[in-house]
């Protein structure tokens, strides 16, 4: 189908929340210099982004008619298959909107080379209307962006890019019944990450790292996954005479699930890519599978 329209995405800059949350530039700089802090990182950060964000616009219009939706309102946008979608920002941000995005081609920007590592932003200021020309030519090339689905027994679901964390909403132990291939232990932990191959470098290296610190590189293997496969991996568990550790980590292949029940009588929830407003409930009477889901997004490359 034809594309007649581009949603710019963004999201707001560090600075612009710390002024929401201050009032003022001025207050702004009052609280972190006051602290210690460098008020200028903030604001030269805010500043390069805003600089690449009036390029690519700019350029775009010469192209295609668009308009800019905020990152907050993604959820309850509405896309249409003669969108194209730009987003412009961290990489966090392309996770983010995937899941919204309906299969429709994601044009990633790096709007800050020298601060993002840019992973999913395949795309810079100086070259993204060569990925805009070819969606529009219908000619371009893509990777396609597995989901992880948490799906729970009254049908709720929830998606993610990266990567799912199911636990409690506090620093409080999460309590569960964990169940893979047959086998079933009770849990006391700070939770679970469950993440796809594309993020793997994220959360989940994090985990490792923390390992690899401890017990030395030598000991831990990072995993290899494909793009058919998730990973989970439990964070502290603990042992008791009530709860085990032996279900602490492991691949979930494509077909095959996680199963778990809540034992938490409140505070239990289920977010996605590291998005705590993005979540479902996970209380007890609640049971959730963990699996690769069927939708993905297309994230284009060339």
């Amino acid at each position: 189908m034809k594309t007649e329209y581009a949603i710019i995405i963004k999201n707001k800059t560090r600075l612009e929340s710390l002024i929401e949350r201050f009032n003022t530039k001025a207050q702004a700089r009052f609280y972190i210099e006051s602290s210690g802090g460098n008020f200028q990182e903030y604001v030269a950060e805010h500043d390069k982004f805003y600089h690449s964000f009036l390029e690519v616009q700019t350029k775009l219009s010469k192209v295609i008619k668009n308009k800019v939706v905020e990152r907050e309102f993604v959820p309850s946008y509405i896309f249409s298959e003669k969108n194209l979608i730009i987003v412009i920002g961290q990489d966090g941000l392309v996770a983010n909107v995937a899941k919204y995005s309906k299969n429709i081609p994601i044009i990633a920007i790096n709007p800050d080379e020298e601060r993002y590592d840019g992973v999913l932003l395949p795309f810079n200021v100086k070259n993204f209307l060569n990925g805009v020309n070819s969606v529009i030519n219908e000619n371009f090339s893509s990777k396609k962006m597995r989901f992880a689905e948490a799906v729970l027994n009254d049908g709720q679901k929830l998606l993610a890019v990266n990567d799912l964390f199911i636990g409690i909403s506090s620093h409080s132990s999460a309590r569960y019944k964990i169940m893979l291939n047959g086998k079933e232990e009770m849990h006391s932990s700070s939770g679970i990450i469950v993440s796809t191959k594309t993020g793997s470098t994220g959360w989940l290296s994090s985990i490792f790292n923390m390992a690899y610190g401890i017990l030395g590189s030598k000991k831990l293997r990072y995993p290899k996954l494909n793009e058919d496969d998730l990973y989970f991996a439990v964070r502290e568990p603990f042992k008791s005479i009530r709860t085990q550790t032996e279900i602490c980590g492991g691949i979930i292949k494509r077909g095959n699930k996680l199963m778990i029940e809540s034992l938490m009588p409140n505070n239990g929830f289920i977010f996605s890519d590291g998005i705590e407003q993005d979540f479902l409930q996970f209380n007890s009477g609640s049971t959730v599978e963990i699996r690769l889901s069927d939708e993905e997004a297309v994230l284009v490359i060339d």
